[in-house]
């Protein structure tokens, strides 16, 4: 019986299908809000899934001269990461006793596959677009990480030092959220922004810049392989605001958790409507100085109990 718990909970609920239905349907609120910003209708709130489906029933073409098991195993790499890194966001959330020390860590290392998978499935392309975006890739994901970990550092010390994700919920519920002090909102801006690069969302979606590099890394994925990494993205989008409520604003198992879901899912949308892209060099700069900077003064004033 427990493996067929252990099963369910990874394919079903709250891993792959569930988090994967939830995150495309973001996607539809994110292009319908988006259509309004421009004054359009936007899409049918089915939209996503016949696009998901449609991917699915086309073929998988693999480059010739590539590496066809790197080429297919970068999109599964990022989904099999979001699929396990759902289980432990919700079990944490909802039953905090099943957390262990130093599952915020494995959390982290979660969260740094889908772009490695996007590394390698690109560089086995041998597609020259492609490497391309696989370059800006790798140092747009070096850029974010340091003020990403920074700002989590900041929360580890207003948890007491614990690195284990629980305590980090359990903390705020005794207290109040980590949000609602000024190294609480530094941290709070540095993980939302690192967000928008992990989703590689506008300002930040130079890795696969359309107009420029036509996708990037994605530029020969078609079929199962394309549909993989746009679910992976979708359930990004599900489950990255969900950390961050998690890390920064109590968690999300009470009844306000809609509400401030829906809350990050539109600060991220209107980011990613009211900027232009940045250049690789640009986004680096970004990161390192401007973020890495406010999310150091934010771990000191966390230090200081601020």
């Amino acid at each position: 019986m427990n493996i067929v718990n252990i099963i369910f909970s990874y394919v079903v609920f709250p891993g792959f299908v569930f988090s994967a239905v939830v995150g495309l349907f973001v996607t539809w609120i994110d292009r319908k809000v988006t259509a309004r910003i421009h004054w359009r209708v936007g899409p049918p709130w089915y939209q996503p899934y016949a696009d998901f489906l449609k991917l699915l029933l086309k073929e998988t073409i693999i480059p010739e001269g590539s590496s066809k098991a790197l080429f297919l195993l970068g999109p599964i790499l990022g989904l099999a990461a979001m699929t396990v890194f759902a289980v432990m966001l919700f079990s944490m959330n909802f039953n905090p006793h099943q957390s262990f020390v130093g599952d915020l860590i494995v959390m982290i290392y979660l969260l740094a596959l889908p772009p490695i998978g996007i590394i390698i499935g690109g560089s086995a392309s041998k597609n020259p677009l492609a490497g391309v975006g696989v370059s800006r890739e790798m140092t747009q994901y070096f850029a974010y990480e340091l003020p990403f970990l920074i700002a989590l550092a900041s929360v580890i010390l207003k948890a007491g030092g614990s690195i284990k994700f629980s305590d980090i919920i359990l903390a705020q519920e005794t207290s109040s959220p980590f949000l609602y002090s000024i190294s609480g909102v530094i941290a709070a801006v540095v993980i939302l922004l690192s967000i928008q690069a992990k989703l590689s969302f506008v300002p930040f979606d130079i890795p696969e810049a359309e107009q420029e590099i036509m996708a990037g890394p994605y530029i020969e994925y078609s079929g199962v392989a394309l549909a993989i990494y746009k679910v992976t993205r979708a359930m990004m989008y599900f489950l990255l605001p969900l950390f961050l409520i998690s890390v920064l604003w109590g968690g999300f198992a009470n009844r306000w958790a809609i509400l401030k879901f829906l809350l990050i899912v539109v600060l991220i949308v209107l980011l990613k409507n009211t900027n232009p892209r940045l250049r690789i060099d640009q986004a680096l700069k970004f990161f390192w100085v401007r973020l890495g900077i406010l999310s150091i003064i934010g771990l000191v004033l966390a230090f200081y109990g601020l």
